[in-house]
């Protein structure tokens, strides 16, 4: 457990700045300083009653602000403690190389390789269907075609962390892998009938999940998620897919390699 010699600031009473959201602050630096490290307990309320002379309710409400923040969690009966998160994956502009798929890797499992973690892959399923609002036009089909989708959910060391949903035209899935409920590789597969790909566009925002993306990433109060559509298109300029997914933050780290000419 986590002394006092973690707490070294006090409240400043010239502040309008409420107590409860300075005492958050102070505890949040020192967990972005690692004073308080992963899975630390943070001084209990008691000790920290008595280091600021508060009252347990403004205790309570500054770690409630970590707690919506994610960045702490309480065990009922033993006390604060500093959440753990994921093993960081680079979500980096290498991970789609040709070589990789040349080696049979997927982007997923590239990317956990470099975080030294274990993929996992589950609740896949594979349909067909119409696209979902605003897929067609991404994909260059009739918002009435049906395509092939395959959805599927990401793991890290057995830790859900991201969800994809990969809408592929029709014609050049059926009867193919890509339409069977077993391993991936879709770019691999694609490429296998001759639609190299050529490039590849992303966009990404950053949102909270909703209560069923929560409950499928079994997301911590306060985390929120990136929300990433990538379109694939062959050396023709086909859009040969459009994957949409949704990430845990906290388990991401976005980054890309711009070329300055």
């Amino acid at each position: 457990m986590a002394g006092n010699g973690v707490l070294t600031q006090v409240i400043d009473p010239a502040s309008d700045r409420a107590v409860y959201k300075q005492i958050a602050d102070h505890l949040r630096d020192a967990i972005g300083r690692s004073r308080l490290r992963e899975g630390e307990q943070l001084p209990s309320e008691a000790q920290l009653m008595e280091h600021y002379g508060v009252a347990r309710m403004t205790i309570r409400n500054a770690l409630r602000v970590l707690q919506d923040e994610g960045l702490v969690t309480a065990e009922h009966g033993r006390g604060v403690y500093v959440r753990a998160r994921p093993a960081v994956r680079r979500l980096a502009s290498d991970r789609f190389a040709q070589r990789h798929r040349k080696e049979g890797m997927a982007a997923f499992t590239v990317e956990a390789a470099q975080a030294g973690a274990t993929p996992g892959v589950d609740m896949l399923t594979v349909i067909q269907a119409r696209p979902a609002s605003g897929v067609a036009g991404r994909l260059g089909v009739a918002d009435d075609d049906e395509v092939v989708v395959r959805s599927r959910r990401y793991l890290l060391d057995g830790r859900p962390v991201e969800t994809a949903v990969s809408y592929i035209p029709a014609d050049l899935a059926k009867g193919t892998p890509i339409a069977d409920p077993g391993p991936g590789g879709i770019y691999a597969r694609l490429e296998e009938q001759g639609h190299t790909l050529a490039r590849f566009t992303e966009d990404v925002s950053a949102r909270m999940p909703t209560p069923e993306e929560a409950r499928v990433l079994a997301l911590r109060p306060g985390v929120p998620v990136f929300h990433l559509v990538r379109t694939a298109y062959d050396i023709d300029g086909r859009a040969v897919e459009v994957c949409d997914t949704v990430m845990a933050a906290d388990a991401y780290q976005l980054s890309y390699e711009l070329p300055a000419h």
